[in-house]
This record gives structure tokens, sequence and C-alpha cells, in this order.
């Protein structure tokens, strides 16, 4: 593999399809390729579930939108592969090395094709690669710029909010009384069990949290299929809590977490959204790991040390997922109670 330290590319591609937060999660890659390179076009490859994350980010010049069902016939679906990779990039970034990211790779002329360290069957269709550093997520993702000599330097994720959206989340807030009211919006779902705290804590955990801070709202959000849990923790939480009717698009919900005292939940894309509008965060840890933590006082990750922990599994090899279960509310709060008043005094200064 040759040198690219001396390498200037004019116009890169990078590939990250999925999910959500990965994909925030590498805008500050993004910002770094940018700075390294700021004549060069940066184009993102990603699905189109994913497209609003990377709006307005000045980072990024086009997105390229994966839309499966559009591609789903096979032939339709290499001449698109093969149009996105022929697009005159000096650089392909490949930081998934999925298959529809291998497609683009593997049809582009791009003379240099860069990822983590590929198995041997896929090494033809890379020029270089390296080692995935570990730590923060965001910073593991950044390691694959290292043979360009690009260092992540704590860059936290970015999603750049409009006047408009952030107009439109003040006045949702206000439809609902929250203008100027402190709340704390929070995730109680997830996908995997493993990363999911029981919806019985967070409800008991609710309940203690209008107890102690009895002018304190709750938002409950909610995702494609989630509404049913967050109606069932709004009606038995207690009276600070709510639950708004329709539900917030990714960047509906990034602006109103803009204006939380506080994000509270699960390992799951919200707490990077958090990160990215500078709200700080409490997370539950089930199964995950704390890489997924930005590396600041401002977010906790909160984990119950004791039995097996930490597995990374999507199913419990003890069937009792008791890193969650027998973590217990009261044990939660007395670990974020001071965070939290921290973070009631950081919004009321910048209410005033």
């Amino acid at each position: 593999m040759t040198d690219l330290l001396g390498f200037t590319p004019r116009k890169i591609l990078a590939c990250q399809l999925r999910q959500i937060g990965d994909v925030l999660l590498s805008t500050p890659a993004y910002k770094l390729l940018k700075q390294r390179y700021p004549d060069a076009e940066l184009h993102v490859l990603t699905e189109k579930k994913c497209v609003s994350v990377l709006e307005n980010n000045p980072h990024v010049d086009h997105v390229w939108a994966i839309d499966k069902k559009e591609l789903a016939n096979p032939l339709k679906a290499v001449a698109w592969y093969a149009r996105v990779g022929r697009q005159g990039y000096d650089l392909i970034v490949d930081f998934q090395q999925l298959p529809r990211c291998k497609w683009v790779v593997g049809l582009s002329n791009a003379p240099v094709r860069l990822s983590f360290s590929p198995p041997w069957y896929n090494r033809f269709l890379y020029t270089h690669w390296t080692e995935m550093e570990s730590g923060y997520a965001a910073k593991a993702k950044a390691s694959v710029l290292a043979p360009l000599g690009i260092e992540w330097d704590m860059d936290k994720p970015e999603l750049f909010l409009t006047d408009q959206e952030k107009s439109d989340a003040e006045a949702t807030l206000k439809q609902y009384g929250l203008s100027g009211v402190p709340f704390i919006t929070v995730d109680p779902s997830h996908r995997r069990k493993t990363r999911k705290w029981p919806a019985r804590h967070y409800i008991a955990l609710l309940k203690i949290l209008e107890e102690q801070h009895p002018d304190m709202k709750a938002v409950i959000l909610y995702g494609p299929g989630e509404k049913e849990l967050a109606d069932k923790i709004n009606a038995e939480a207690g009276n600070n809590v709510l639950v708004f009717d329709e539900m917030l698009s990714l960047r509906q919900m990034a602006a109103v977490l803009d204006r939380a005292v506080m994000h509270l939940g699960n390992c799951s894309s919200p707490r990077h959204f958090a990160v990215a509008v500078d709200t700080p965060s409490v997370v539950i840890h089930g199964a995950t790991s704390p890489a997924w933590r930005f590396p600041s006082d401002d977010h906790l990750s909160l984990i119950r040390w004791q039995g097996c922990y930490l597995c990374n599994k999507n199913t419990c090899k003890l069937g009792t997922i008791e890193c969650l279960v027998e973590y217990l509310p009261e044990h939660v709060f007395s670990e974020f109670k001071e965070h939290l008043e921290k973070c009631l005094v950081r919004w009321s200064d910048h209410e005033r």
C-alpha cells in the first residue's frame, strides 16, 4: 500500500448506510475530511431513512440515498451502484463494508479506496486499510482516516438545525404547555430486549422524578411502532408525563431535544442526537458498551456492574436480562440526581 500522507483528493465519497445513530456518529469524520481537504467535494452514500440526519451539514456537498424498494431489481441496483461509483471520486471511504457499499466500491474507478481491515476475500476491493481504534464510537469511526494522517480530536456528532426548525419546535412546546417549562425527554424503547430497561422501571422512575421535581415535565419520545409503549408510560407514570399526539420526525426530535433540560433513555439513537444539540444525557445500559458515550461530564452512562453485563448480545444467555431487570429505579435515580440538579441550573441560566 502506498503512502497517502501527500495525497490530495478533489472528490470524496463516504459510505455509511445505517443505522440512524451510526450515520450521526460518522459526522465528525466528514468534518475532519473537510478540514484536511477544504477544496474537495464530499459526498455521502447512505440509506434513505438516514438522509435527514445530514441535511444542512456544511461539510457534506451531496447525499446519495439508497431506496431499497426502488433498487429491488438486481439489474437496476447494479446500474445505480455503478453510476454512483463512477462519479470521478479520487477517494472512497467505506465505514461499513456492507454489500451495497462493496458494490459501489467495486464498480468505482476511484484510485484510493479506504476502509477498516477487510477479511482476505474482500481485500481486492480496497487499496488501503487500517485497524479500528477502540473507544468512543465516533472516534472509532474516524480512525479509518488514519492512513490520511487524520486523527479524531474530541469532535462530537453534529446536526445542524435551521431557525425555522427551532421556531417550529417552540410552537410545539407552547401547544403542549412546555414553553419556558423545564422538561426532560425520555426514550424508553429499543428493538433489542437486552438494551431495553423495563417499562415498569421507567414508570417508577418518573414517579420519583415527579416527587423530587414537581415543576419538571417529561416528554416520552417514540418512533414507528412505539406509540403503545409511550401511551402506557404516559398513563401510569403520573401527571408530569406527556406524549405528543404525532410522532416527531428525526429533525423535529432534535429540535425538541435542543430545548430539554436533559435526555434520559436507553442506548439508542436519541442519545446521540442529544450530544449533537448539546443537551446533557443519562443513558441506562444493558448489554451495550459505554464506548457509545461521548467522553464528557455532560453525559452519563449508568451500568449495573454485577453479574454478566456488557455482553453486547441481542439475546440474554440466562434468559433473565438481570443487568436491566435488577437495576432498580431508586438505584438509577440515586446515580444521576446530582447530574440532574446541575442540568436544571444550566437550563435555568440559559432560559434567563
